[in-house]
């Protein structure tokens, strides 16, 4: 970690190992969030000292921060401190600061945060994955979000930070406008239902298949750096792209990665092969058993999640399992799910359960597919092969612990 803290910094660090240590002794959680809360209370600057002499990647956007933060640390190589728990803000991350002595970081933050955490760590690369309605009862305006991340990438805070942004996503592309330094990426993003109107001037933008435009003169950036079309270019550098883990979305998610590496020096051969290593990312996209059954387990928590979730589901007559609760955490407000196109799971028996299991069984019916409502989970069929279980974000938590990996 940097060097030259002060007293009262130096007794914050002690303070949060010490409290993480007992959450984590006592059963209380991962020990991340509360010593890294007692750590700021103590040392209000303490992100700034941690960070110090430190080469930092910061991934933020509404989906695939955990993926894409776990991409960038093993495409890296070496020891790399990351806040791989998911704790995405300034309490989870002086945590991951304090418990490495790694020179190279990356960190996953949340969007609402993405300005303090560029203020106060001076990151050589942020990666802007996407920005899509999310936790609708208090998170749901992401035009207002955009603005506040163009205000941080246009200030002088940001002025020597390279900025990796998604080209496709107009809300992406209005927040890096006026960042000094932008490598552009073409990666594949089906979802634009939040984005229908001009960030910059409110009228309809038009979409095509590759690319998006206002009157207004806002429109796709044309100076792509990255593209992902069975291979992935940057710059001179092209190399073949192959994954463990599904998805385009997840193609995607390597770009922006292995684009974001290239700025710290590591070259795009050895950052792909590296990723391609990587299996599962916090239990999502591995098997995994339970009761003498195997499932897949997949992690969606707002529309565009489904929407890049649901194309990895085979095409055949299996069964699929989703998982809907409306905690805290998830956001209590589930109108979301009548955005998802659930119509692609036609020809599928799809098993609802979550606490928001009658809220989902009414939307698929909604749809025409044919549903179980499972208020018993002894009721879930046996399969010979893994089923799919797409889960939300606490429904996902409580089947992780209930099932242990294949």
């Amino acid at each position: 970690m940097g060097t030259g803290h002060s007293p009262r910094e130096t007794l914050a660090i002690a303070a949060l190992k010490s409290v993480n240590w007992v959450s984590r002794a006592s059963g209380r959680g991962a020990g991340t969030v509360a010593g890294g809360r007692v750590g700021l209370k103590i040392a209000p600057r303490l992100l700034q000292s941690l960070a110090r002499e430190r080469s930092i990647i910061v991934v933020s956007g509404t989906n695939g921060k955990t993926t894409t933060t776990a991409l960038c640390a093993a495409g890296w190589g070496g020891p790399v401190t990351t806040n791989a728990t998911g704790a995405n803000m300034p309490a989870g991350h002086v945590a991951a600061l304090a418990g490495s002595t790694s020179k190279h970081v990356v960190l996953e933050v949340d969007e609402a945060w993405l300005g303090d955490v560029v203020r106060a760590t001076r990151p050589r690369v942020v990666v802007l994955l996407n920005l899509s309605r999310d936790q609708l009862d208090r998170a749901n305006e992401v035009r207002q979000m955009s603005e506040r991340w163009r205000a941080c990438l246009g200030s002088k805070d940001a002025a020597d930070v390279v900025v990796v942004a998604n080209a496709n996503d107009p809300l992406v592309a209005y927040a890096a406008l006026d960042a000094k330094n932008v490598r552009w990426c073409d990666v594949p993003t089906a979802w634009t239902g939040d984005a229908q109107s001009c960030p910059r001037c409110t009228l309809a933008l038009t979409h095509s298949e590759r690319s998006w435009s206002c009157t207004c003169g806002l429109a796709k950036p044309t100076e792509i750096t990255t593209y992902v079309n069975g291979e992935l270019s940057v710059g001179p550098q092209r190399v073949a792209l192959a994954l463990s883990i599904p998805g385009k979305f997840n193609r995607g998610n390597a770009a922006l990665a292995a684009t974001a590496l290239n700025e710290v020096g590591v070259r795009l051969a050895d950052s792909v092969k590296a990723m391609a290593d990587v299996t599962g990312v916090a239990g999502r996209y591995t098997v995994r058993s339970w009761s003498n059954r195997q499932m897949r387990l997949l992690l969606a928590k707002n529309p565009a999640g489904f929407d890049a979730l649901l194309s990895t589901v085979a095409p055949d007559s299996t069964t699929v399992w989703v998982a809907i609760n409306a905690n805290i955490a998830d956001g209590r407000d589930p109108s979301w799910l009548y955005d998802v196109a659930f119509e692609r799971l036609a020809g599928h028996l799809v098993c609802c359960l979550g606490s928001r299991r009658l809220d989902l069984a009414t939307r698929l019916d909604y749809a025409g597919v044919d549903y179980r409502i499972v208020d018993d989970l002894s009721e879930l069929p046996a399969t010979p092969e893994p089923v799919t279980l797409l889960a939300n974000y606490t429904a996902f938590q409580e089947w992780m612990k209930m099932s242990k990996p294949c």
